[in-house]
């Protein structure tokens, strides 16, 4: 295939999906938002297109009550597309999900309540699947067993770097009530963290997507399938979820840079592109000609009448 920009294609994708909160029962979340439906709609948007992840990552709040049912629908959900794509399927502890449960459910592990964490090699890219929930409670923490743990496994560099998954993202929120329930003692993390190979870090927990830094390593926070937090809502609202606006991320790895983007998981309807029966035409042209087709204002495929006809 043609490199048409200055980069190279990525040396991984994955898919980063969070917040599914799946009820037993197939029951709807609140009474109103069909969580299923909602995982379901994502997953044929991932399958249908273009982008083929190494891995997928969902990071926590799997359930939202930690029932066995919830688990076993959700792993039938996921399981077969996942192995369909040909990636790897990476879970990661919520505050919403139950270790026990989870552990003989996904893992089909003993039950246990001992933290969740664990390592996943996709092809050199290392992915840590860090459990930073407190058994009965929603604010997030890790103990200094899991921190020294953590420590010992960056210790040795991964060939493609290490991605850190957690459910409750080190970064700040503008949502007031959000912020009582952060991950607690974020410095203690990020003195583990800081001159190690880790190249992004995923997080969830929030129902919106947002991105930061901490400790010089890029944060990127999936919104949510189930429903999302809305931040642009009335005054008088202290927190609002909708049924709406939910999203899944693709992270993108390349050798220097991480690039994260956020994919609507229901589709709309298209008013303006391009067919892919362009792309044999687009690839056959020498670098320049492609050059001034596709940046100059004056191409036929750039004039409105052009772009019309092919929508």
């Amino acid at each position: 295939m043609t490199q048409m920009g200055q980069y190279p294609p990525a040396s991984h994708v994955i898919a980063h999906i969070s917040d599914t909160h799946l009820l037993g029962e197939g029951r709807a979340l609140y009474g109103k938002v069909p969580v299923e439906e909602r995982l379901a709609a994502a997953l044929r948007r991932l399958e249908a297109g273009p982008v083929r992840p190494d891995a997928f990552v969902f990071t926590g709040d799997l359930t939202d009550l930690g029932e066995p049912d919830a688990y076993r629908r959700l792993r039938a959900a996921v399981e077969p597309v996942v192995q369909r794509m040909g990636a790897e399927l990476i879970w990661v502890m919520g505050n919403h999900d139950e270790r026990a449960p989870y552990a003989s459910l996904l893992f089909d592990e003993p039950e246990t309540d001992a933290p969740q964490d664990r390592v996943h090699d996709i092809r050199g890219l290392r992915v840590i699947s860090l459990d930073s929930t407190v058994p009965g409670y929603h604010h997030g923490e890790l103990t200094r067993a899991q921190l020294d743990w953590l420590a010992g496994v960056l210790a040795e560099p991964a060939p493609h770097g290490t991605v850190l998954a957690l459910h409750h993202p080190p970064v700040p929120t503008p949502l007031e009530v959000m912020a009582v329930l952060e991950l607690h003692d974020q410095p203690a993390l990020a003195e583990v963290l800081r001159g190690t190979d880790v190249r992004v870090i995923l997080g969830g927990h929030l129902h919106y997507s947002t991105h930061s830094t901490f400790a010089g390593i890029p944060v990127s926070v999936a919104a949510a399938t189930c429903y999302t937090l809305d931040l642009g809502a009335d005054a008088e609202r202290l927190l609002s979820g909708v049924d709406g606006g939910q999203s899944f991320d693709f992270v993108h790895v390349y050798d220097d840079q991480v690039v994260s983007s956020t994919i609507p998981a229901a589709s709309f309807p298209e008013v303006t592109g391009f067919s892919v029966e362009y792309r044999p035409m687009i690839e056959a042209m020498p670098a320049d000609v492609r050059h001034e087709q596709l940046s100059s204002k004056a191409s036929p495929l750039n004039l409105n009448e052009a772009a019309a006809s092919e929508v």
